[in-house]
């Protein structure tokens, strides 16, 4: 009976075990059939050709209409990896002019899967990007020796003109964040890499279609699938019009040769940057095609940064274009009025600390302390408005109000233009002195930010758009570079109004205060019969070296069409660069284009050089 039972219990066993191997062998099956898709891609692939068609990029214009930015056809050459084995790659490099090491290292990175992790030995990868109709022609005559290798149609971007690098930006190659970061993209693919190609990838990249070709067993294309009945059309990108004027562009850039700086002019109106200059600069079209990536060490390997947007990433002391500000909110918070005159012998003098001014009048006011940018005019003023205690509680409270103001000016953040990389500056509080000095400070601790040195620093954008704030005398429009997007609509950000904490009565006294700064101070060089500018210079303070020249300005005084920032590095003074080139700017677009007596003056400061001429890479004298 025992017998038995141990005979049953074997039984039991293999039969069990024959069931998990059935089973197993079931699964198997289950999976390969059914779950994975190495079968049908490996049969898809012989029979179907799945080709991305990629949407042409929009194309960017200036703001009167001047074609800017363009495509152009190019080649890319695709791999399917399981395709090519057996191909002579001897004869391949020679007909591409590539390496035997070039080649193997570039099939490498295809097959690395951290570096490519769309990567599918079925699918095609991209080999070679951006052949040229020529070098496309060559490979053509003998592209069917090489199985498994096919040519992908795309385009390069083409720039007219070799003016706003900066602001145009251009197009590389995905990274693998950028692949992370958005599916829409793959090995090969392209992204805008820096200005308005960046910021609005989304709306110039468009949408990719596909094309299925069939194929016979030699991988020969035949036709279309089903007659292109699962084909995807590609949708173009859509076009952008710049805010950016290219003659005043072009002259900018002029008048900036072998010059470190910046160049911002406004619309006040709008907000609209009418153009944008950062110095040294290179031309754009250098940053096209396959040498990008030579081209961008080149630049980057520049000690001048040539890379470096200063327009909106220059840190920099704004100097007496700051005591605007500081007259804005002395008068708002009742601690001057148009009659308030402080004394300056010589500068500010108290408690042994002195800050130096040039020679004029003295006692002054108000709108004169503008006109001849007086130092001690805004020492004392800080002092009086961060020692009132009957006004604030502590000069922690004055600080705040002091900082309150100034930042609803559009300092000490950034302002949000349409661009990447913009830096905010610094605006310091009550908390930065109290971490700096252990809360023992006073108003004669921190009085040179009363004329803009110090702690403060602003981007030459911040400074242009003080400019056109005081021109509507309270109000400003985000700055924005783009004027119009092909049937999309500008973000609000862009369309309403941001008001300071200053009121229009206050602009009014500032405003008389620049006008008289044309008319008989020191300004005078932006003075015209054809128009009232009103202006401010700025000689800003630098440890490093000579110090920087500064000018901020509107024009015309009433209904002003154009606010300006010229900042000169190592400039000197105010009025030895900021002053003439801001005049020849605001001339060029007001009037359409400089006299002939103005146009000796650009040909004098174009050759005016500060740094070698050379470091203006790429581009030659216009």
């Amino acid at each position: 009976m025992e017998k038995k039972y141990e005979y049953g219990k074997r039984k039991y066993v293999l039969a069990g075990i024959a069931c998990i191997i059935v089973f197993t062998y079931i699964l198997r099956l289950f999976t390969l059939q059914l779950l994975s898709d190495d079968f049908k891609k490996n049969a898809d692939s012989n029979a179907l050709l799945k080709r991305m068609l990629f949407p042409a990029r929009g194309a960017i214009t200036d703001r009167n209409g001047k074609l800017l930015v363009y495509n152009q056809p190019a080649y890319d050459i695709m791999v399917v990896m399981k395709e090519q084995i057996g191909v002579d790659t001897v004869d391949l490099c020679n007909t591409l002019g590539i390496t035997p090491e070039w080649y193997m290292r570039r099939m490498d990175e295809i097959r690395d899967r951290r570096r490519n992790p769309g990567y599918s030995p079925y699918t095609q990868q991209l080999f070679m990007s951006q052949l040229s109709a020529e070098e496309f022609s060559t490979f053509r005559e003998k592209m069917f020796d090489y199985g498994g290798f096919y040519v992908q149609k795309r385009s390069i971007r083409q720039y007219s003109y070799p003016y706003a690098a900066h602001v145009l930006g251009d197009v590389g190659e995905v990274s693998l964040r950028d692949m992370e970061g958005d599916k829409y993209y793959s090995s090969g693919d392209y992204i805008g890499k820096l200005g308005v190609e960046r910021r609005y990838e989304k709306q110039l990249r468009g949408e990719k279609g596909v094309e299925i070709l069939l194929r016979d067993f030699r991988g020969r294309i035949k036709g279309r699938y089903q007659n292109g009945k699962f084909d995807t059309a590609p949708v173009p990108g859509k076009n952008l019009t710049l805010s950016i004027d290219l003659e005043l562009q072009a002259l900018g850039e002029r008048l900036m040769t072998g010059k470190k700086g910046g160049i911002v002019a406004i619309e006040p109106s709008t907000g609209e940057i009418l153009c944008m200059v950062s110095s040294p600069t290179y031309d754009p079209g250098m940053m096209k095609g396959r040498q990008r990536g030579a081209n961008n060490r080149l630049l980057s390997d520049n000690p001048h940064k040539p890379l470096l947007n200063r327009a909106i990433m220059g840190l920099y002391p704004p100097g007496s274009t700051f005591k605007t500000t500081q007259a804005l909110t002395l008068f708002q918070e009742g601690i001057v009025t148009p009659q308030t005159m402080y004394q300056c012998s010589g500068g500010f003098h108290n408690r042994g600390l002195t800050v130096k001014c040039h020679a004029h009048p003295s006692p002054i006011s108000l709108v004169p302390s503008l006109a001849t940018s007086c130092n001690a005019y805004y020492c004392w003023g800080l002092y009086y408005m961060f020692s009132n205690r009957q006004k604030y509680s502590s000069v922690q409270e004055a600080m705040t109000r002091w900082k309150d103001y100034v930042v609803s000016m559009g300092f000490g953040y950034c302002l949000g233009v349409d661009l990447p990389g913009e830096q905010r500056g610094m605006i310091p509080n009550a908390a930065y002195y109290d971490r700096k000095y252990r809360k023992s400070w006073n108003a004669l601790t921190v009085i040179s930010i009363s004329i803009g040195q110090g702690e403060v620093s602003a981007t030459p954008l911040q400074i242009a758009n003080l400019g056109a704030t005081i021109a509507n005398r309270g109000w400003f429009i985000t700055p924005h570079v783009v004027k119009d997007i092909q049937d999309e609509e500008l973000d609000t950000l862009y369309t309403r109004r941001r008001y300071t904490m200053a009121g229009v009565a206050a602009y009014e006294h500032v405003v008389r205060g620049m006008r008289q700064a044309v008319l008989a101070g020191t300004c005078s060089l932006a003075n015209t019969s054809r128009y009232e500018v009103c202006g401010k210079t700025g000689t800003a303070q630098n440890p490093h070296g000579q110090d920087h020249s500064a000018f901020m300005g509107f024009a015309p005084m009433d209904n002003p069409r154009i606010a300006i920032c010229v900042y000169v590095e190592n400039g000197i003074w105010g009025n030895r660069y900021g002053v003439p080139i801001g005049a020849l700017m605001m001339e060029q677009y007001l009037t359409g284009g400089l006299s002939p007596e103005s146009e000796a003056t650009a040909r004098i400061y174009e050759d005016k050089h500060l740094i070698s001429v050379e470091d203006v890479i790429g581009k030659q004298k216009q």
